[in-house]
Order: structure tokens, then sequence, then C-alpha cells
């Protein structure tokens, strides 16, 4: 029953009758979808009706910025609601071969010389489903620790997830992000949540990035992300050293301090081991 209602909306939407529905992985908000249509054509749909807090819009919108605005390979949003979203079908998979990581790496080192006026963006966006507010802030260590530490210990805190004892100690750690952090030479677009299944490529060529979480950003903080779930390995990291060196100190101390942040979020989401993920960041910090 609850298809039949996603077939009777896409075929009103997209103008034509729907051949099959195939689940896809990597809706966790929401269910995604391969819609194949009985003309050939071929959808994507996410679909979040059991989830009255969607903001499905708000995905649309930071596709929309970047296939604007840069020359990122993004799918193309043909509607957009709160609960439904339905986009182009790109070709790909996530397994990320050397060669792809390396064109993975000249694009992202593109974006990241994208200037903005400030740190944050012009409207809350999201990550994972949650809202990830962007005041427009003139330093990017006041915004990463304001807006993205403290608000999500805040949120984790407030959501049973995170304990009062760790979010202590995350707030003092943040009060002294200036001895190991420092200010880039200008706010940088990142696509800001990049692991893996966010990634598509087709043998050496990456084809397409999915599901974002843009913001004007210190573009370390988009490296370190990468680095987590392990999504991508030296021949991402050589090539991008290449375009935009990568400075002293970075995977030795500022890598994980930007980590606390996708932390934070999996925390908030998840739970879990998570939470001894950052107290041993936490620790070793000296706090």
């Amino acid at each position: 029953m609850e298809t039949q209602a996603l077939t009777f909306m896409l075929t009103k939407v997209l103008g034509g009758r729907v051949r099959e529905l195939t689940g896809l992985s990597g809706g966790s908000i929401s269910q995604v979808f391969q819609v194949q249509m009985t003309d050939g054509r071929v959808a994507v749909a996410k679909w979040a009706q059991d989830n009255p807090g969607a903001m499905l819009t708000i995905e649309a919108n930071m596709l929309r910025y970047l296939r604007t605005n840069t020359v990122l390979p993004i799918p193309e949003v043909l509607h957009a609601t709160p609960d439904l979203l339905i986009m182009s079908h790109i070709e790909g998979s996530s397994f990320l071969s050397a060669a792809a990581q390396a064109h993975a790496a000249e694009l992202i080192a593109g974006l990241h010389t994208i200037r903005g006026q400030s740190f944050g963006f012009q409207y809350t966006t999201l990550i994972g489903g949650l809202p990830q507010p962007n005041p427009q802030t003139a330093y990017w260590i006041p915004f990463f620790r304001e807006h993205r530490l403290l608000y999500m210990a805040r949120e984790a805190h407030h959501a049973e997830k995170l304990p009062q004892w760790l979010r202590t100690r995350i707030e003092k750690m943040a009060g002294s992000l200036e001895r190991w952090l420092t200010e880039p030479e200008y706010p940088a677009l990142i696509h800001g949540d990049l692991w893996t299944t966010n990634i598509l490529a087709q043998g050496k060529v990456i084809t397409g990035f999915i599901d974002p979480a843009i913001y004007f950003a210190h573009p370390e903080i988009e490296l370190a992300f990468s680095t987590l779930f392990d999504t991508f390995d030296e021949s991402f990291f050589d090539r991008y050293n290449e375009i935009r060196p990568i400075q002293p100190g970075f995977f030795e101390e500022r890598r994980d301090i930007y980590n606390l942040y996708p932390l934070l979020v999996h925390v908030r989401l998840f739970g879990g081991g998570y939470v001894n993920a950052l107290d041993r960041i936490v620790t070793r910090f000296g706090f």
C-alpha cells in the first residue's frame, strides 16, 4: 500500500506510468527508490512519508545550489516537497578506484576555490537530516566552536545521547580551539558530507555527488570528514595536495579536532560507540 501511494504521486508528477520501483540503500531519514518509467526514463525518489519533520526541500535547494554554482556532477531536481524529492538518475557506484579518487580530488579542490563572503550560508542546511545552522560569521574558529561543536553537543545531550560529563569536556575543549586551529585564507564552499555512499563513480570518473550538507567553511573540515569512515586513501590526498597543499599538522592534530563535529552528528543520530570515539579524542587533547 505504501508504494502504491508513492507510485500514484510519481505518475502525477512525472507525467507517465511507473514500471518499477527498486529500493536503494542510504535512506536513514527517508526511503530511497530508483524509479523506472514505462517510457524509459529513470529517476530517483526520496520519500519521507513517515517522517513529519522531513525537510527534503532543503536538500533540493542544496542540490540546486551546487548545480548552479559549481562544476560538480550533481543530479537535477525534478520535484521537491518536504516529504518527496525526485531527482534525475546518475549512473555509477560507490566503488572508488585510485583513478576515480584522483578525479574526486580535482573536483573537490576546485570546489574549495569557491569563495564566500563569510562562514556559514544563506540558510540553515541539513546533515543526516538534522538542521545545520549557518549564521553568517566573519571568522572560522568562532563559527566552528559555536555553530558546530557547541550546537551539536547541546542537541545530542538534549536527545539523551551525549552524557553530561562528556558534554562538559567538549565545551572546555571548544574554549581552547585557538591552540590548534588557524583561520583559513577565505571561506570555502564545501560539500559537507563526503562519505563513500554519497559519491558515485564509473571506472576512472566521478559521475555524481549526492546528499550534500553545504556551507562555507575551512576546507580542512571536509578533508577530515572524508577520513572518518575511510572514504578516500592516498590516491585522493596525494592529488589534492598537488593542487592545494595541505598544511603541516592536519593529519597529526587538526583532523581529529574537526572530526568531533561529524562524530557529534552520529552521536545525536545513533548514540552508541560514537560516544567512545568522542571520549578518545577529547582525552587525547587533555580534556
